[in-house]
């Protein structure tokens, strides 16, 4: 039986390349060789393809090409540059692993659609959508599920910090991770962490704190057939949650620890659930998704954001919930390439 040949693209030119390569280099580990041909499509943070040999740590300085995803339906995959000439490699499915703007913000969602190829993950809509932390909470709030109260800010717009109730959380609307992120508990303040939240977005949320635990739940499959993983909770000493911004992420973070599962009540894991799928099918998720939310002391839910292609890091919380669910990486793989195709085939 042939192996599928699967497109792996990683990298990107967002500042969440280097999650990016990490995570390409644990699906790398965890990609059954025996059922996949991997193609291995680096993008350097300037914005060139290469087709490599994997994505090891010094990816850009092996043996790669110059290669490009053709939008020609009739390619149905890349244009590898070899010897001057422009050859065609046909790919069965594609799987993205890229973090952030134009990884999971439509924009390579939309390229992958123009050429026709099936690939892992969220639409082109549902990506937009969720990148997109104030749109996303409109879709929230109408389905019911509670938001921070928040207040979008876009470029140039002045604002009156007098008017908020500290401490309030200022981020980019439409960036990943925690770039750019600041808490703020006085008036003072609220200016530079606007500025530095518009070095990654023009538009900005001011948002109110919301006095809670911070809780996660993994997603996996299409419509009404869901899984979820085990929830997970942040365990803070200090300060507030910033993901993938250790100097050492491996070592751990120095305020932070996530618990799997989570040590709060079985019906509050369930409530949690339950309140990340809905949110998913809300948002018009596909593939997988990790929904993170804050858990109130009256057991209220409240959404936070929506990573609708999270990390696949060793550190990552994505595959620890899945993996404490009975579900490793290599089984989220299989099954992410088989939601994928028999979608595609439904479809047809």
């Amino acid at each position: 039986m042939d192996r599928l040949r699967v497109g792996i693209i990683f990298g990107g030119c967002s500042e969440e390349h280097p999650v990016s390569v990490i995570s390409a280099q644990e699906v790398a580990k965890n990609l059954d060789a025996g059922k996949y041909e991997p193609f291995w499509i680096g993008i350097t943070k300037s914005g060139a393809w290469k087709l490599c040999d994997g994505p090891d740590a010094n990816w850009e300085n092996g043996s790669c090409r110059p290669a490009v995803l053709s939008p020609d339906r009739s390619v149905h995959g890349l244009l590898v540059l070899e010897q001057e000439q422009y050859k065609m490699i046909r790919l069965d499915v594609v799987l993205p692993v890229l973090h952030g703007k134009l990884g999971e913000d439509g924009a390579m969602q939309g390229l992958l659609e123009l050429s026709g190829i099936p690939y892992v993950g969220c639409d082109v809509q549902s990506s937009a959508l969720c990148m997109d932390k104030a749109l996303a909470y409109i879709v929230a709030r109408s389905e019911g599920i509670a938001t921070p109260n928040y207040w979008a800010v876009t470029a140039n717009e002045d604002i009156d910090p007098g008017r908020f109730t500290y401490p309030v959380f200022v981020k980019p609307a439409r960036s990943g991770s925690s770039f750019g992120i600041s808490k703020v508990t006085r008036k003072e303040e609220l200016p530079n962490a606007v500025e530095t939240a518009r070095q990654y977005d023009s538009k900005v949320l001011i948002e109110e704190a919301v006095a809670g635990s911070e809780v996660g739940c993994a997603i996996l499959g299409n419509d009404l057939d869901l899984i979820a993983g085990e929830v997970d909770r942040i365990a803070l000493s200090h300060g507030f949650f910033r993901i993938h911004q250790e100097s050492e992420p491996e070592s751990g973070s120095e305020n932070s620890t996530p618990i799997v599962p989570a040590d709060i009540p079985a019906e509050l894991r369930s409530l949690v659930q339950k309140t990340a799928k809905d949110l998913y099918r809300a948002l018009g998720c596909k593939g997988l998704s990790r929904v993170d939310m804050f858990l109130k002391e009256d057991g209220e839910v409240v959404l936070n954001e929506v990573n609708t292609l999270p990390g696949m890091t060793p550190y990552s919380r994505y595959p620890r919930m899945m993996a404490a669910a009975g579900l490793p990486l290599a089984e989220v793989i299989d099954r992410l390439v088989s939601l994928t195709l028999t979608g595609k085939a439904d479809e047809k």
